[in-house]
């Protein structure tokens, strides 16, 4: 093993199956071995009856289909505001002067601080959740797309300028082709962020979504549901990664050339 060198696709799984191999390895050591209590740390076949249960009799398919629901909206607003914001930003530099110094501070506050005010504006419906995600992702988002943008190569628009484009035509023709395979990767890495911020959502006022089963579980003392739950939001949030690499690359499979 020498720094900076690659691996193959089969070592990579392998290295990867081999850490979960491990971790819940010391997982079963600690809490099978009476290391742990299992009053704050279930064992892993605990975990799994918990699991089961979860979803054969306490419904906890439709918590996984409402928290979902409210990532893929709240990010979805998020990211229909904010890469027309960020493109405009990194495009025009007056644009990018009066947005960038609010865009930088708001992007600092953390979205659970809005909780309280959300739910006296929204209250704690549907709308309250999705303006939590929104507000967590959408500044992320236009400025790391303003800097992608700005970042574009000086020689593609000086030599589009010479063959006569226009400034719109600059930004349709020059900016976003080269640009886009940046944007799309941009979301992604912010559709994970979106995860953190859904569960926070979740945790204050709702009654259902997997925060909500996470919370009603904390009460009851059973760390078997807690882990699930966290178990699952990190496949879901998994999959999903998986799906928009897929979907990137198939969108811009130059940008693996």
């Amino acid at each position: 093993m020498r720094p900076l060198d690659s691996v193959t696709s089969k070592q990579r799984v392998a290295y990867g199956l081999a850490f979960f191999v491990l971790f819940v390895a010391l997982w079963s050591w600690a809490t099978f071995g009476g290391h742990v209590s299992k009053t704050f740390l279930a064992n892993p076949l605990t975990m799994v009856q918990e699991g089961y249960d979860l979803l054969a009799k306490q419904g906890f398919l439709y918590d996984i289909g409402m928290t979902i629901w409210r990532v893929v909206g709240g990010f979805a607003l998020a990211a229909i505001i904010a890469v027309p914001l960020g493109v405009l930003m990194g495009a025009y530099k007056p644009v990018e002067a009066f947005l960038e110094p609010f865009v930088s501070f708001a992007r600092y506050l953390p979205a659970s601080a809005f909780i309280p005010l959300l739910i006296l504006w929204a209250g704690i419906g549907e709308l309250q959740k999705l303006l939590v995600i929104f507000i967590g992702s959408v500044f992320q988002i236009i400025l790391m797309i303003a800097v992608t943008v700005g970042a574009t190569r000086r020689d593609l628009v000086e030599a589009a300028y010479t063959l006569g484009a226009s400034d719109r035509g600059m930004i349709r023709r020059v900016l976003l082709p080269s640009s886009a395979p940046e944007i799309a990767e941009i979301l992604r890495l912010v559709l994970g962020w979106a995860w953190t911020y859904v569960i926070v959502a979740e945790l204050i006022g709702s009654s259902s979504g997997i925060g909500h089963m996470i919370t009603d579980s904390q009460a009851l003392l059973n760390t078997g549901q807690i882990i699930f739950g966290i178990i699952v939001i990190g496949l879901i949030g998994l999959l999903s990664d998986f799906m928009f690499k897929a979907f990137n690359a198939w969108l811009f499979p130059w940008r693996l050339a």
